[in-house]
């Protein structure tokens, strides 16, 4: 979810507002070229300071103080006076315990991103992109990036075996959704995360609350993880980390899977089991299904509603002559989803179970979680498992 360059990328901004709350709200990475034969980046982690053995109640009573050094009289920089952001900083200060001239030394040094602005004024309607499954899924399913998820998954392999047992998620599909979303910490994003989401707050105004709340959610972030607010990077609309969470998601889902006394969404190891949890906490059925194609008796499903958000029964897809080609399927509604090709027009049939729906939940797109399905299932059938 990286600052759009180009056609294609500026497009994911009318999906990002449908669906921008989960963890990422688009699969789009055009900001970094990928062009390297290497499976590794060296990630920039953010400034944490080592957490002192007491509980987060225990850590609030710093005089509501975080990470850093930050302390001024009145708001200034790029935001000075702004009415919007004074207003925030005296909710965060009434409600949730922090020093006003704490807050005042790090919003004084938050940049306004002209470029996110940019984005958010556009209203462009994605003229340029490639159209249809095909291309989107070409995007992300590739040789080097199936090599690239089998290195991950060998380099971290007892983090993915501990998440499975513990979670009941195949270790391919949290390797799935890192390989869409981050190319597996290879493109983390270039913004500091608290210039994006006060930029957003303030410049969105249809989005302004989602993003104060988001913005509310990274700093009591920062101060429970004792993390110097100035310093976590991520995409241009606040996305951190290899799983691309959003910071209300980081609150509702990560976790200190490394036991060092930090949950850090750019450490691959939290990053794992906060993946995992994501899916577990959402429903996911263990030994279950994701999506199989369908074998089709006729052209009728082409015409019915399709997608995630259409519930079918088996008897309802058997009615329509559509029927799953494999597997044991799974309980509960299935999905019928009709993946449209370009330029032929042809809709790619498939059934879609509980599992699939639940990648969803990450990203609300068909195409983004039929694209985390293949590229897992991919590295699981090179890696051999």
């Amino acid at each position: 979810m990286y600052l759009p360059r180009n056609s294609f990328a500026r497009g994911a901004v009318a999906l990002l507002a449908l669906s921008l709350g989960a963890c990422s709200s688009t699969p789009e990475k055009p900001e970094t070229a990928d062009n390297s034969s290497s499976s590794q980046q060296v990630v920039q982690k953010p400034v944490v300071q080592p957490k002192p053995k007491a509980d987060q109640a225990q850590v609030v009573s710093y005089g509501g103080k975080g990470v850093g050094h930050y302390s001024a009289g009145a708001l200034s920089g790029d935001f000075a006076g702004n009415s919007s952001l004074l207003g925030f900083i005296d909710n965060m200060v009434r409600t949730q315990g922090f020093d006003r001239n704490y807050l005042y030394g790090v919003f004084s040094q938050v940049r306004n991103r002209d470029d996110v602005a940019r984005l958010w004024a556009s209203t462009s309607s994605d003229p340029g992109s490639p159209k249809g499954w095909n291309a989107y899924r070409d995007r992300f399913v590739t040789a080097a990036n199936v090599q690239r998820g089998v290195a991950f998954w060998q380099q971290n392999a007892p983090y993915l075996q501990r998440a499975q047992q513990q979670y009941g998620v195949p270790a391919e599909y949290i390797i799935g959704i890192m390989g869409v979303e981050t190319r597996w910490g290879r493109i983390l994003g270039k913004h500091r995360v608290i210039d994006a989401l006060t930029t957003s707050a303030i410049v969105n105004q249809r989005r302004s609350k989602f993003f104060f709340d988001e913005l509310k959610n990274y700093m009591l972030m920062t101060r429970s993880e004792r993390m110097d607010p100035l310093s976590p990077k991520g995409s241009f609309a606040g996305a951190m980390g290899y799983g691309q969470f959003m910071p209300s998601s980081f609150h509702g889902y990560a976790v200190d899977f490394d036991g060092d006394g930090v949950r850090d969404l750019w450490n691959p190891h939290d990053a794992i089991g906060s993946v995992a949890n994501y899916f577990a906490k959402h429903g996911w059925q263990q030994g279950g299904e994701v999506a199989v194609p369908a074998q089709v008796s006729s052209n009728t499903y082409a015409n019915v509603p399709d997608g995630f958000k259409v519930k079918y029964s088996m008897s309802d897809l058997s009615r329509m002559g559509v029927a799953p080609k494999y597997g044991k399927g799974s309980s509960g509604p299935v999905h019928l989803l009709a993946l449209s090709t370009v330029p032929n027009g042809y809709k790619e049939p498939w059934v879609g179970y509980k599992n699939f729906y639940v990648i969803t939940r990450y990203n609300h797109s068909n195409y983004y979680a039929m694209t985390v399905h293949l590229l897992a299932q991919a590295v699981r059938e090179r890696v051999g498992k």
